[in-house]
C-alpha cells in the first residue's frame, strides 16, 4: 500500500534520503527536523517483540494527516513543509516505522512543530499495531 502518507513495510533509507535531498532545494528553510520512529524489541510479559504489523484505514489516514498538517501550519507560522510517512504491514524490531520531516525558516519552530506533529499522529492517525513476539503469539495495541 503506497500513498502520500503510507508505505508498505519499513520506511527505507532511500525514502529518507529522497526527502533530505528534496529539502536541499528549498532555500527558504534554515531548519529541518526529522523524527524516526523505530520498532523496539520490548519485553512484555516475559516475551520479546520481534516485529509490529501495522494496519491502517488509508482514506482516513490521508484526511487526518492533512488535518494534522493544517493544525501545525496554523500554530507555527515559520513552518514551510511537513512530510509524514507511516508504515503498513510487518516492520521488524530495529526498523523504522514512522518518519516525520518538518522544515521551517528557523530551527526552533522546526523542532517544536516536529514534536507536536508526532504527538498528533499518535493521537489521531487511524493506524493500529499488532505486536508480534518471538514465539509468533501477538497482542493488539
Amino acid at each position: 500500500m503506497e500513498t502520500d502518507y503510507l508505505t508498505a513495510g519499513p520506511v527505507s533509507q532511500m525514502l529518507i534520503s529522497k526527502l533530505v535531498e528534496k529539502m536541499s532545494h528549498k532555500t527558504d528553510s534554515g531548519g529541518h527536523s526529522i523524527f524516526l520512529g523505530q520498532v523496539r524489541a520490548d519485553e512484555i510479559g516475559g516475551k520479546k517483540v520481534k516485529a509490529i504489523e501495522y494496519s491502517a484505514y488509508a482514506e482516513l489516514v490521508s484526511i487526518e494527516a492533512e488535518k494534522i498538517k493544517k493544525t501545525i501550519l496554523s500554530e507555527f507560522s515559520d513552518v514551510r513543509s511537513i512530510d509524514i510517512i507511516h508504515s503498513t504491514g510487518v516492520v521488524n524490531a530495529g526498523e523504522i516505522s514512522l518518519l516525520v520531516f518538518v522544515s521551517a525558516g528557523h530551527r526552533l519552530q522546526s523542532m517544536q512543530a516536529c514534536g507536536k506533529t508526532v504527538e498528533l499522529i499518535k493521537e489521531k492517525l487511524p493506524v493500529w499495531k499488532k505486536e508480534i513476539f518471538e514465539d509468533d503469539s501477538h497482542i493488539w495495541k
